[in-house]
């Protein structure tokens, strides 16, 4: 009753399923209930989408992993490139670096080769100058600076430029390390480095061409002075009777009797102006040396310095006749016992009584040219001696054909009597050239 009515008020009740279990003997009941299979389901449901999940989560996976090692194989690669792009950067820059080291080191090769022949040339130099100071030549004052700095000055701008210049070069090297983060930077110090030490070589270079020029300039207002001075003794010397062209080959054969000869080949062509400016300056040196030489060799100075001349050369009233008679030579007053000097360099070729002379020294100065010393208390020399100008020879007296104690003084050129005037005027103007 009390089901039927319960089947009335909540419907028809469910039918559960029972599942019978056998094993042998052994039988199980086991009453599927509503909840059990839809738990059942739920279970199966949960369990196939986890592994549709877990499979499609594998599947995706091995995408991205596919994916991520595609990418960083492109990454690589482009990794790859940029640092073959950075190497080839490198070696480029690494050449241009040996190209610029190079240059530079051929540039302080040549700047120490310009030092080593400014070295050379104040050598060269150094006996040439000294020869024109004793010869009392300088160069005229010009608005050049001065001719050059000291040796120990030359070698230090010299060695300073190519420390510089080298110093510029290693430091830019070592400033920037070679590696990819750098090389673009140092490429620029290097470009900078290297514009600074070619700045540097072109003062220095500069500085060595005006060096050479004042140099050069020296030498030849010395070279001119000498010249100058020269020729003025040469004029002098050719209006007093002396073949000057042979004073350079004294004591030599002319030319045409030497033995002289050879094949024939072109002169020799030097680029070298300062050695060529050398050449000019020791010949002007020499020429004026041997004129010089041959100028206070000749008879230039008086033979009786301080004292008045009484007779000069030329025709005259003779003393003794009376009539009118060449005199040969002059007089200078002196006193008995006053020094006779000889008025140049030469060898004693007579020196003893000579007729109307008296006492008289004869003097060989070379070039046809001989002095006479007339009228002697003493004499002083012998026949053969050396003597150099202003040495004394004897003694001023009265012997010979004389009226009184004086000097005469007679001048020959190849044998001729010549008025010594000419010399001893001659001798006032070499002063200023022969000191």
């Amino acid at each position: 009753m009390a089901q039927g009515a319960g089947n009335k008020v909540f419907g028809k009740r469910t039918q559960q399923h029972v599942l019978i279990l056998a094993s042998g003997d052994k039988i199980r009941h086991l009453t599927l209930r509503p909840w059990m299979v839809a738990l059942a389901f739920c279970f199966a449901g949960v369990t196939t989408i986890g592994y549709l999940g877990a499979t499609s989560y594998l599947v995706i996976r091995d995408d991205l992993i596919g994916a991520t090692i595609a990418r960083q194989a492109r990454m690589q690669h482009d990794y790859e490139d940029r640092i073959a792009a950075l190497r080839a950067q490198l070696d480029r820059i690494t050449s241009r670096q040996l190209l610029d080291q190079q240059v530079v080191e051929k540039k302080v090769e040549k700047l120490l080769e310009q030092q080593d022949a400014i070295f050379s040339r104040h050598g060269k130099l150094g006996t040439l100058l000294d020869r024109a100071e004793q010869s009392g030549l300088d160069a005229p004052t010009t608005n050049t600076p001065a001719f050059a700095p000291t040796g120990e000055g030359q070698q230090a701008a010299l060695s300073g430029g190519s420390a510089a210049i080298a110093g510029i070069l290693s430091g830019a090297s070592a400033a920037a390390p070679l590696n990819a983060a750098s090389i673009i930077g140092n490429a620029s110090l290097r470009e900078g480095a290297a514009d600074r030490a070619d700045r540097i070589f072109s003062k220095v270079t500069l500085s060595l061409k005006a060096l050479e020029s004042r140099q050069l300039a020296k030498i030849a207002n010395l070279t001119t002075g000498a010249s100058d001075t020269a020729n003025a003794i040469t004029a002098i010397l050719k209006r007093s009777g002396v073949q000057v062209e042979k004073v350079a080959d004294a004591g030599w054969e002319t030319q045409a009797d030497q033995g002289v000869g050879g094949p024939y080949l072109a002169p020799e062509l030097t680029e070298n102006r300062f050695d060529t400016s050398l050449g000019e300056l020791d010949a002007a040196l020499t020429r004026l040396e041997s004129v010089r030489e041959t100028a206070r060799d000749l008879p230039f100075s008086n033979p009786a310095p301080g004292k008045g001349i009484t007779s000069r050369f030329g025709n005259r009233m003779d003393p003794f006749l009376g009539r009118l008679a060449l005199h040969a030579g002059i007089d200078f007053q002196a006193r008995t016992g006053d020094d006779v000097k000889s008025t140049g360099a030469g060898t004693v070729v007579s020196a003893g009584p000579s007729g109307g002379y008296g006492n008289m020294v004869e003097i060989d100065h070379g070039h046809g040219i001989s002095t006479r010393y007339g009228h002697m208390s003493r004499i002083l020399v012998s026949v053969g001696d050396k003597v150099e100008t202003g040495d004394v020879v004897g003694r001023a007296g009265s012997t010979g054909r004389s009226t009184g104690p004086h000097v005469h003084y007679e001048v020959r050129r190849n044998g001729m009597a010549v008025d010594p005037m000419h010399f001893l005027n001659a001798g006032m103007k070499l002063t200023t050239y022969l000191e």
